[in-house]
């Protein structure tokens, strides 16, 4: 009886920065989305999979991490299921390497498919091309997909994710928030905590920050350059976040409306996120740029805060108006499709449907041939995807 036969479904993983999603193929959403880490002492929030000092030390939290997703999550034998792993085309060769050897020879799975994050969530849409850009927690990754086929030449990517806007309203509540006791006194935030922790600060950003339209923007910009300028606009409401014990955190509405606003500045090299579409679009091949900016996918954790994507094509649509792109590039329309599924697991869905065909039995790299090469092949690596020159051809 085949593995991947209904009785013994296939495991898809996706290892993200933040967060894995973990489940079965053929399903419609993961078994569970729980966070890359490992219960630790560090600092109190644990040990991310990501956050490792050498080989040695990712190798064991991937042991122990994979252990807690079979037994206590999946409750699967993990020697009678075939794996998928849902990666970025960026994703470092040396996670991919211990990953691969962990699964291979500690777990001794008989089979992993490691499938590109980019190109599978298409498979979510019944399209074969599409500009994909993924927000996730430490940076944007903008991959095309033509006809089936990363353009890996025109990609692009910044350290621009959840983690920036979260950097951002830290540094905005140190300087502007205030707490509030239970005697209705007020203090500034920075003398009662002088650091807010990652998970307070994902808290705060994902109930209560949003991203503002482009009008209303440039109006915030032009109050605060100019003193002359025009009066700013009113502020959302302000809130009450509580904090431990009866402490609350006064949340200005300011400080939720200009977290997010660190997606869309320029850095010193005048790069932001409408630049990156812009220049990623025009890198490849010119009768594929209509079609890429006719389909936008926009994934990621950090794309579902309320109002990214409206202002994210309005961003564009403004920069190319400029003078370094008028002349370039024509697009008469920018459209955004939207997934049948949660945008932070729409590239595991992607992963669960391609899992869920023939291409799990004939494209997976075996435990037996791993063995015998110790080695995984890679899209980056020459000797893996040069063909071998027939001896006998003339």
């Amino acid at each position: 009886m085949p593995i991947h036969d209904n009785d013994r479904h296939a495991v898809v993983l996706d290892v993200g920065r933040a967060y894995t999603k973990c489940g079965f193929v053929g399903e419609n959403e993961p078994r569970v989305i729980i966070p890359s880490k490992l219960d630790g002492s560090k600092k109190g929030e644990g040990v991310y999979l990501h956050e490792y000092s050498n080989e040695k030390e990712l190798h064991f939290n991937l042991v122990k991490f994979l252990h807690h997703i079979f037994f206590k999550y999946l409750l699967v034998n993990h020697r009678e299921r075939r794996i998928v792993i849902v990666e970025s085309l960026l994703c470092p060769t040396e996670f991919r390497e211990i990953l691969a050897n962990v699964l291979f020879v500690h777990f001794e799975v008989p089979s992993v498919l490691f499938v590109p994050s980019h190109l599978v969530t298409l498979y979510t849409l019944g399209i074969n091309t599409a500009f994909v850009i993924d927000i996730g927690h430490e940076e944007t990754t903008m991959i095309p997909v033509c006809e089936g086929t990363p353009l890996i030449h025109a990609w692009q990517a910044q350290p621009l994710g959840a983690k920036a806007i979260q950097g951002r309203l830290e540094s905005l509540l140190l300087l502007r928030a205030k707490v509030q006791g239970s005697d209705g006194q007020k203090v500034d935030l920075v003398d009662v905590i002088p650091k807010l922790s990652r998970g307070i600060l994902e808290d705060i950003v994902v109930r209560t920050c949003f991203v503002t339209t482009l009008p209303r923007s440039r109006q915030l910009v032009a109050s605060r350059t100019n003193e002359a300028g025009p009066s700013p606009p009113v502020p959302p409401p302000t809130i009450l976040y509580p904090l431990s014990g009866n402490n609350n955190l006064t949340l200005d509405g300011s400080v939720r409306e200009e977290s997010a606003e660190v997606l869309f500045e320029t850095d010193n090299e005048m790069v932001s996120l409408a630049s990156m579409i812009l220049d990623s679009i025009l890198a490849s091949p010119i009768d594929f740029r209509i079609p890429l900016a006719e389909n936008l996918v926009i994934i990621g954790g950090g794309s579902m805060m309320p109002g990214l994507k409206s202002r994210l094509v309005s961003e564009v649509k403004d920069l190319q108006q400029h003078p370094k792109y008028l002349s370039r590039i024509a697009l008469k329309a920018l459209k955004v499709h939207r997934p049948p599924a949660k945008s932070n697991y729409a590239a595991w869905l992607g992963g669960a449907i391609l899992g869920a065909t023939e291409a799990i039995a004939t494209r997976s790299y075996t435990r037996e041939v791993y063995l015998q090469t110790n080695h995984v092949p890679d899209w980056n690596n020459l000797a893996d995807n040069t063909k071998e020159i027939d001896s006998r051809a003339g």
